[in-house]
């Protein structure tokens, strides 16, 4: 019977679970010995101390046995899961191989799932997301990495988390894995805010370097309304600027920034927030979406004209740059890699995008809703 030890959350089974389910040998002691953890990372084992060993066929109920040879035994021990923490991709295990892949369910046409190699064993499964969750936490082998930022640093981290995921692939590294080491490390790129009194102290041509010198505009001290007192945006804005022409992101350079007030002057019947002479309106997002600075606090909001809603977007323009920066970054990534990211499973892409942006970037929301995190996993808005 599978037990799971409440004090350190780890899923271990004994010889008569795995029966003649798994006879790969290193596979049968590291389920009986050190065990799976309850959840780490992106990765789920919590169904396997639940329900135990299943195979992909007693998952999926196929009785017309439309699986192919090769899935119908493979046993399900887990899952990906989304930024939200719900199963998206079942983990399966090969018994006899103990190679570890994921698949998509498609319950109503089994024939064409297939297998995505995920690690070649559960012991190189489980020093993956070990490593992967160590750079998160700047802790174990990347503890070095505390209090050091900047993109070569963020590079530098990136170049020693594949060499984990090479080692242990012959070089081979599923995609997943693959992902993590391009996109996490990027939570390096720019430090806290000790000198520029925002939330994110940016290197200086960080934004220049990504989008280049003419598509960052820099305002000018003429181009702010009078409700703009938050002196560290000011200054932002005007020594780093923001790119004119953003993923989901575009800038009203036509005239100076108006208040949210000033913008519908003409709309004499438009319902705003009570403070609306205080928000000021930077440009807008898509399908009718505002993105406004609070001029008193700097704080970033989302304004939905058609709901007539505002919601929390970004802590302030220093972290509004890095999401639009970590966005155009991931592109530029994708396409250097023939599109390699954006081929693979999109909601882990988004899932994490998402940890990047949490990272540096905590926001927090009065309600569960935020538009960055919809954005990310909206697959077919093609965001990501």
């Amino acid at each position: 019977m599978s037990t799971t030890c409440a004090a350190t959350a780890v899923i271990t089974l004994t010889d008569d679970d795995l029966a003649r389910l798994v006879t790969h040998a290193s596979t049968r002691r590291w389920l009986t010995g050190p065990g799976l953890p309850a959840e780490i990372g992106l990765l789920s084992f919590a169904e396997l101390g639940r329900d135990g060993l299943r195979t992909l066929e007693d998952v999926t109920g196929d009785a017309e046995e439309r699986l192919t040879g090769d899935m119908r035994d493979q046993l399900v021990i887990g899952g990906l899961l989304d930024i939200e923490g719900r199963e998206t991709e079942p983990i399966l295990l090969d018994g006899m191989t103990g190679e570890v892949s994921t698949t998509d369910l498609w319950y109503d046409r089994p024939d064409l799932m297939e297998r995505r190699p995920l690690a070649p064993s559960l012991e190189k499964l489980v020093r993956f997301a070990t490593a992967t969750e160590e750079l998160a936490d700047l802790r174990g082998q990347f503890a070095a990495y505390a209090d050091r930022h900047g993109p070569q640093v963020a590079q530098e981290a990136s170049r020693q988390l594949l060499s984990i995921f090479e080692e242990g692939t012959d070089g081979e590294v599923p995609l997943l894995w693959r992902m993590a080491a391009l996109i996490r490390p990027l939570s390096l790129t720019a430090g806290p805010g000790r000198v520029s009194g925002l939330a994110l102290d940016l290197p200086p041509r960080l934004l220049d370097q990504e989008f280049g010198h003419g598509g960052v505009w820099r305002f000018e001290e003429v181009d702010f309304p009078s409700t703009l007192t938050h002196e560290p945006t000011r200054r932002f804005l005007r020594e780093r600027g923001l790119p004119e022409d953003g993923v989901l992101f575009h800038l009203d350079t036509d005239v100076p920034l108006p208040t949210l007030t000033e913008h519908h002057a003409d709309e004499p019947d438009a319902e705003l927030p009570a403070d609306a002479a205080h928000l000021i309106r930077l440009g807008y997002l898509a399908e009718d979406n505002s993105l406004l600075i609070d001029g008193r606090t700097g704080r970033i909001l989302h304004w939905s004209e058609p709901e007539g809603h505002l919601h929390p977007l970004n802590t302030d323009v220093s972290t509004l740059a890095f999401t639009l920066w970590l966005l155009h970054h991931e592109r530029a990534l994708d396409e250097s890699l023939d599109h390699a990211l954006t081929d693979g499973p999109h909601t882990q892409l988004a899932a994490t995008m998402l940890q990047v942006l949490a990272t540096v970037d905590p926001t927090p929301t009065t309600d569960d809703w935020h538009y960055w995190t919809e954005s990310f996993q909206d697959e077919a808005g093609g965001v990501l």
